[in-house]
């Protein structure tokens, strides 16, 4: 009976680990950069669904959207995104940027919204490469009409025939017929550091696991990210131009640099003062080694001290080391 009860436990475990490891898979890897606290899919996706710029900033920092968990400045809460506008004829450029520091601004993604003569709508959005790398875009997976901006989640699909489905679903896409639209107004957001919209409150940053596995199912609809270069910007005169005034923050290469933002560069950064250390405890050996020889030699000479005795007053000469011992700096942010 024993038998057949363990064969039974093994048995319904094999069926259920499979499909456990696909409900929980993602095959997009963490980057060890700012970037893996604001995911790009998610916010694409959120860019299409919103009615206006003004909807998707204010929606893009809502804590209830989960969407937002970027904190450059590390102060443990979610920085608010701005999102500024450039536009030249039926090219559109939204830039999502954070104010790091009173003098410091940082862009974190740029966002590129494209009409040819064909009235054709292509949409990317590319990873400022200090948060994602280089390199990194996204874009929808094409249909069959091969047309980027149709994403497969409209409810126009279900009605409109094959054919004519991705034509129908990027112009009504909200975001695409309000750009485009007669009363489309260039949007200027008025916010800067620490002049915040009433909406908005600082939240906390969520760990990045969570958020990672609260956002992953977004990715099924699109293609690019790390690692993929068959995916490359398609209006690359528009993105050159914006690169010429492109925003760097020096708190975000410095944070970058020591490795604090993620587990990639924070684990080289972590073996670096491991070795530092090695070579610290080196040291000390070598230094504990030269003391034990110290004491030997004192030993040898105390016959010598002894026979001079009545010379010497004392031997109490011990100092009180612990003076000198530095207090701990905290970490600039």
């Amino acid at each position: 009976m024993k038998k057949k009860l363990s064969f039974l436990v093994v048995a319904m475990s094999l069926l259920c680990s499979p499909v456990f490891s696909q409900a929980n898979a993602d095959s997009t890897a963490l980057l060890g950069l700012p970037g893996d606290n604001l995911d790009l899919y998610a916010v694409l996706t959120l860019f299409q669904k919103s009615k206006t710029i003004e909807d998707f900033e204010k929606s893009l920092n809502d804590e209830q959207s989960k969407i937002n968990n970027l904190d450059l400045n590390l102060d443990k809460k979610v920085d608010f995104i701005k999102v500024e506008t450039k536009q030249k004829d039926k090219d559109f450029t939204f830039i999502l940027q954070v104010d790091v520091t009173e003098k410091e601004k940082q862009d974190v993604a740029v966002i590129l919204v494209s009409k040819d003569k064909n009235e054709k709508v292509t949409m990317q959005i590319v990873g400022d490469e200090a948060l994602y790398g280089k390199n990194y875009v996204i874009e929808p997976k094409p249909a069959s009409t091969a047309n980027p901006g149709y994403t497969g989640t409209q409810p126009a699909t279900a009605t409109a025939a094959a054919p004519t489905t991705t034509v129908v679903v990027v112009e009504s896409a909200p975001i695409v017929q309000y750009v485009y639209s007669p009363v489309y107004v260039p949007y200027y957001p008025p916010y800067h550091y620490a002049y915040y919209p009433p909406y908005y409150a600082a939240f906390t940053v969520m760990a990045v696991s969570i958020y990672h596995h609260n956002n992953y199912y977004y990715h099924a609809g699109y293609h690019g990210g790390y690692g993929n270069t068959t995916v490359v910007v398609n209006n690359s005169n528009t993105y050159n131009n914006y690169n010429k005034s492109r925003n760097t923050s020096n708190t975000v290469n410095h944070n970058n640099v020591k490795g604090n933002y993620g587990g990639g560069n924070k684990a080289s950064t972590n073996n670096k003062a491991s070795t530092n250390n090695l070579s610290n405890n080196k040291a000390s050996t070598s230094n504990l080694s030269n003391s034990k020889a110290s004491t030997n030699n004192k030993a040898s000479t105390s016959n010598l001290s002894a026979t001079s005795k009545s010379s010497s007053p004392s031997g109490a000469g011990r100092s009180m080391s612990g003076a000198g011992r530095s207090g701990g700096g905290g970490r600039r942010r």
